[in-house]
């Protein structure tokens, strides 16, 4: 039972002859009439009920088919409309991995920006440090990784993704709190740092200018930093970005002017001459080349 000859059997059950479903049809009335018998043939009954009138009339099995046979073309029409919006990057889950800095200071946004353009897209974020999403990438796991500007370009494309400040985030009511309107590091060495673990140009000056600070934790994860320094327990330092992760009357932020530090260089990258889905590809648009 194909397709064309449920068409064929709709458009004879909606105009209640078959005259007026072939010329509906824009075909000869004997070609349809032989096309219903087959179906009849097919399914082993009978679907209308021949007369001496032209005016047909649909047996219980007509009627039955005709309700099923517009669940069906329904069902088709959708069908491909959903692959075809699969194939246009607006329906579909689109799987990303990201290391975790990046997903509390960055990615929402992102994510808002791409969603108002593709509410149809939903996705699987995969967090880890950047072998991790790399691994993830050469699995096929993600199609998309936002790590580190990747040194193997003949493996990645990338775009680049612009840097930013780092700030000090601490509780104002801590015995350590800065009062000034910025900070230099030299100023924080004595008192309780919760940091990234991948700022080494932090720790690379405390070594040039000969001080050893007093780094109270090291972390990856931002969102825990902050809820750390909120709760009293050190100076966080973090992007500028993440001072919209946490209100304002529970962290104070400063400047770090000397030397004026800057999140690492980061990229959204993907794998080099293997398939992107149209998500994908229009998830890395969003991001402008820097």
């Amino acid at each position: 039972m194909d397709m064309r000859k449920l068409q064929y059997f709709l458009a004879i059950a909606e105009e209640g002859q078959i005259t007026k479903a072939a010329k509906r049809l824009y075909i000869a009335q004997p070609p349809l009439s032989q096309q219903l018998k087959l179906l009849e043939d097919e399914l082993g009954v009978r679907l209308i009920e021949r007369s001496g009138s032209r005016k047909i009339k649909l047996t219980a099995a007509g009627q039955a088919l005709r309700i099923r046979a517009e669940q069906m073309m329904e069902l088709s029409n959708k069908t491909v409309k959903e692959l075809k919006d699969i194939e246009e990057g607006s329906q579909g889950t689109l799987p990303i991995g990201i290391t975790t800095s990046w997903d509390a200071t960055f990615l929402p946004k992102k994510i808002n920006t791409f969603h108002e353009q593709y509410p149809g897209v939903s996705f699987q974020v995969w967090e880890g440090d950047s072998k991790k999403i790399e691994e993830l990438l050469h699995s096929g796991v993600v199609e998309i990784g936002i790590t580190r500007i990747p040194a193997d370009l003949e493996t990645y494309q990338s775009v680049a993704l612009p840097d930013e400040p780092i700030v000090a985030a601490f509780n104002p009511e801590a015995a350590y709190a800065v009062t000034t309107g910025s900070v230099r590091l030299v100023e924080l060495a004595d008192k309780p740092l919760i940091i990234c673990y991948r700022h080494e140009a932090l720790l690379n000056y405390y070594r040039e200018v000969g001080l050893e600070p007093m780094i109270l934790c090291r972390h990856n994860d931002v969102r825990s930093m902050l809820a750390w320094a909120a709760a009293g327990l050190g100076i966080a330092i973090v992007p500028k970005s993440a001072t919209n992760f946490i209100p304002s009357n529970k962290l104070s932020f400063k400047e770090i002017i000397e030397p004026p530090l800057r999140t690492m260089s980061a990229a959204v990258i993907w794998m080099r001459n293997r398939y992107l889905s149209a998500a994908a590809r229009h998830f890395v648009e969003i991001f402008p080349k820097v």
